[in-house]
Parts: structure tokens; C-alpha cells; sequence
């Protein structure tokens, strides 16, 4: 015997929630699939509520709908740092080093609303304190970027930067995939927040 169906008093509300639920979807797939464009300021914050304006990504739409990036850092708001027989653009705090570890290697350079690794992969940093020497690079940041209403935020999360010290296996695939990440704790890092906006 087929289940009996619900009452019209039940079924009702479903009727009228569906159609509205439906179009607010149908209304938002759009949005989310319009390729990135435009000029975006970059914005460091600081745990004392400060920021740094680091420069801006341009967003260039391409024909298949990714968007390609370029990063354009503000060199003055950098200080020169010669660690481990490397140079790095560094910012200086009292308590911390946080040096901008750009990628060495070749990658697409493309992004998507919802796929913005070889961005983040732009934006690995390390720190160190003030009295350490040398490059430090087993405390990476990485910044997973996450949209808001004015543009994306970014969540430091910890990596080793020592794994991209030789070329990866799979050229075209971001190699820091979850798995190698651990969110850091709220306040933990004197630069601690990225915005793009």
C-alpha cells in the first residue's frame, strides 16, 4: 500500500518556500560565475588593529572564465632583509619579521571565484623574531583566501615553506593542498590578517 501523503496543511508551506528558494539560487549562480576583474587594493593588518598597504592585484578576465592576476607590491612599504644569502622584502615589527615569499616557480597565474590557490600561493610570507638570524622558512604563512562583501579576506594558516624548496612533482597543481596546513590561532602573529579589497 503506497505511504499516505502528507496533509495540505503540511505540504503547503513547502510549495510556497521551494519557488522563492529556487529563484534566489537561480539569481545568485550568475554573480558567482562572473570571471574576477578590475583593480583590488592589498592590505596587511596588524594585531594592534593597524594595516599596511602591501600594493594591488589586477584581475584581467580571460576567455575560458578563470581571470589571470598580477600582484603589484608597494616596494617602499617594505624593508630589505639579506637572510640566509637571500634578499627578502620584509615588514618590521617589534616582536616579528614577516618577510613576502614570492613562489619560484612557474605557475598559471589564474584564478576563479571559487578557486583562488595560485593567488594564495603569491602570498606565502614566513616570520621570524627580530633577534633571529637567518631565513626561517619552516614558519610559513599562508593566507586562504575566503570572499566578503568588499572583496576576500584571508585566514594565516601555518605551512612549511621548505616543501616547495625543490621543484614540485606536478607543476600545474598548487602544492599546498589542505592537508599541509594548520590554522594558527587568533593573535598569534603580529601580521595576522590579509584583505583584498
Amino acid at each position: 500500500m503506497p505511504p499516505a501523503s502528507p496533509p495540505a496543511s503540511q505540504a503547503r508551506p513547502w510549495r510556497l518556500v521551494l519557488p522563492a528558494l529556487l529563484c534566489s539560487l537561480a539569481a545568485a549562480l550568475p554573480a558567482a560565475a562572473q570571471p574576477l576583474q578590475g583593480s583590488r587594493q592589498l592590505l596587511l593588518h596588524q594585531r594592534d588593529g593597524g594595516a599596511v598597504a602591501l600594493g594591488t592585484v589586477v584581475f584581467t578576465p580571460q576567455a575560458d572564465g578563470r581571470s589571470a592576476f598580477t600582484l603589484q607590491l608597494r616596494h617602499e612599504a617594505f624593508k630589505d632583509f639579506f637572510l640566509s644569502m637571500k634578499e627578502f622584502k620584509c615588514l618590521e615589527s617589534a616582536t616579528e619579521v614577516f618577510c613576502h615569499v614570492p613562489y619560484p616557480y612557474p605557475q598559471p597565474g589564474t584564478v576563479s571565484p571559487t578557486d583562488l590557490a595560485w593567488l594564495e600561493h603569491a602570498l606565502l610570507f614566513m616570520f621570524k623574531t627580530p633577534a633571529d638570524f637567518g631565513a626561517k622558512l619552516w614558519n610559513g604563512v599562508y593566507f586562504q583566501l575566503q570572499p566578503t562583501a568588499r572583496g576576500f579576506e584571508g585566514r594565516p594558516q601555518a605551512v612549511d615553506l621548505n616543501r616547495i624548496s625543490a621543484p614540485p612533482d606536478r607543476p600545474g597543481v598548487p602544492p599546498f593542498r589542505p592537508a599541509l596546513r594548520d590554522d594558527i590561532a587568533p593573535g598569534a602573529r603580529f601580521f595576522n590578517r590579509l584583505t583584498i579589497e
